[in-house]
């Protein structure tokens, strides 16, 4: 989803030449006849959604001092482009002073109001990541540090959000790189124990013979080596939160004492003579189906409910492509600060290329994906061709590719349609022939990565078959296995001309 920009002017040409040159510079514009209209909708429930604002300064109504100083009221973060045809030194500094990132006068150019928009976007990118970095360190992460604008992720927040007001257990669910201790960091911060310690434990790098030692800690001489006395991941969490990653690696020694640690509320530290009582708030992750497991009895079912009492499922970054451009942005500025890249930005093209792919790593091989874009960029702005790997596999959804008829069944059936992923070959090779034939490819999912209806696969086949028989309807619906009557009232369903299709056959036949 391309960043939205909200334009502001009471003159129609001029919001009607915005209108286009923001949409050939690829972003998605949202039109304001007024200061009133505007005020009203960067503070109504699409607020959230305006990346940037282009504010006319003079309108009969509110002018653009006051939308800024609504805007202000608001908390609305939006970069704003004043734009007006009285260009005074005045009017500059009223408008600077009020908030705005920008200022150009009318009319302005094509060129002029793009280098505009892809400063402001970059800034605002470049502040939240520096502020969400501060918070990061502070261990005060929130819910509005997660870039999201999919429905999935909101649903995902607002329990998270619950949670986060409770000291309840809490189990994320999800693949691996969606995101899991982001959203354990977001509950650490959002709740009462933020001040307090977040210990992360990567439970499947834990070597097995230290479990006990790394989790409870141990005293001095309990074991060879054991020089020192060591605290242990529970006690250094004591009153805050410990985050257990990838819990379903634990094995099922550890299980037992992690479970006798939850249960008791303390630990016994190896070669302590007593236990110590401990207060810690329990977040777990895992990328695995744990039920699964425990029927399989690779993971014991009462510590499964003693953590899955909060469950939170995590969708994959294919199921929420429309986050995928703010994530990007996101990377690039934070990874252009880091690297002292002069990159300013990402373009349409690029954005469009990512949205298309099926990210089976997600967010994690996105940020990495954005990481070598940055590295490999000579210019201020990142394209397609620092994307080579993506761009080669075409990000193309899954097809369905039909295989030779020598590949048919042994009853000699119609050939086999397979889901293969990306693009279909340019040709399949029968067994024991050098027969070549083309291979027409039929999508199985749509742009936002959803499968396609079962109506509008079957459109697609009719009219292909329609077009591959050059139009002769007794030969389509022989080969479709279909009566023609039925044939015919499909393509009604369509919204195809029957008719012609009819004559076409009949011209076909006759000569």
């Amino acid at each position: 989803m391309p960043e939205r920009v909200l334009i502001v002017d009471d003159d129609p040409v001029q919001r009607r030449l915005l209108d286009n040159m923001v949409r050939r510079f690829g972003y998605d514009p949202v039109v304001a006849e007024g200061g009133d209209a505007a005020a009203t909708l960067l503070s109504g429930p699409d607020a959230a959604r305006i990346d940037c604002v282009i504010l006319d300064l003079v309108m009969p109504d509110l002018d653009g001092l006051g939308v800024l100083s609504r805007m202000r009221e608001a908390g609305v973060a939006a970069p704003v482009i004043v734009q007006t045809a009285h260009g005074g030194i005045d009017n500059v500094v009223s408008a600077m002073r009020a908030g705005a990132a920008d200022f150009v006068v009318k009319p302005v150019g094509a060129e002029r109001l793009q280098v505009s928009l892809r400063n402001a976007l970059a800034t605002k990118a470049l502040a939240g990541e520096l502020a969400r970095a501060k918070r990061s360190r502070e261990g005060t992460l929130s819910f509005s540090d997660v870039i999201t604008r999919s429905a999935p992720m909101r649903t995902v927040l607002h329990s998270a959000e619950k949670a986060a007001a409770s000291t309840i257990p809490v189990l994320i669910e999800g693949e691996s790189g969606v995101g899991k201790e982001l959203i354990a960091r977001a509950i650490h911060g959002s709740g009462a124990r933020r001040a307090k310690p977040f210990i992360a434990v990567n439970c499947g790098a834990l070597p097995e013979p230290l479990i006990e030692s790394i989790l409870f800690g141990h005293e001095k001489g309990a074991f060879t080596g054991a020089t020192e006395r060591h605290t242990g991941k529970f006690i250094e969490a004591s009153e805050g939160t410990l985050f257990l990653d990838e819990i379903g690696e634990l094995p099922l020694t550890a299980q037992v004492k992690l479970l006798r640690a939850l249960q008791e509320g303390e630990v016994e530290p190896v070669g302590a003579r007593k236990p110590i009582k401990v207060d810690v708030r329990i977040v777990s992750a895992t990328n695995r189906n744990l039920i699964d497991d425990v029927k399989a009895g690779r993971f014991r079912e009462d510590l499964f409910y003693r953590l899955h009492v909060f469950p939170i499922s995590v969708p994959p970054l294919r199921a929420r492509a429309e986050d995928i451009p703010d994530l990007a942005r996101h990377f690039v500025a934070r990874f252009a600060a880091e690297e002292s890249k002069r990159v300013r930005g990402i373009s349409a093209e690029a954005i469009a290329l990512l949205g298309n792919h099926r990210w089976p790593g997600n967010v994690r091989q996105l940020e990495n994906a954005i990481f070598r874009a940055v590295v490999l960029a000579d210019s201020d702005e990142i394209g397609v061709a620092e994307f080579p790997q993506i761009a080669a596999q075409g990000s193309a959804p899954h097809v369905l590719t039909p295989l030779a008829p020598a590949l048919q069944d042994a009853h000699g059936s119609a050939p086999i349609l397979e889901a293969s992923p990306g693009i279909a070959p340019e040709s399949t090779h029968t067994a024991g022939s050098a027969l070549t034939m083309s291979a027409p490819s039929l999508p199985l999912v749509d742009p936002q990565g959803h499968v396609r209806a079962l109506d509008a696969i079957e459109g697609d086949v009719i009219r292909f078959a329609i077009s591959h028989y050059r139009g002769q309807m007794s030969e389509v619906a022989r080969r479709l296995q279909i009566g023609r009557s039925t044939l015919y009232r499909k393509l009604e369903g369509l919204g195809l001309d029957g008719d012609s299709t009819q004559a076409h056959e009949s011209d076909a036949s006759s000569s």
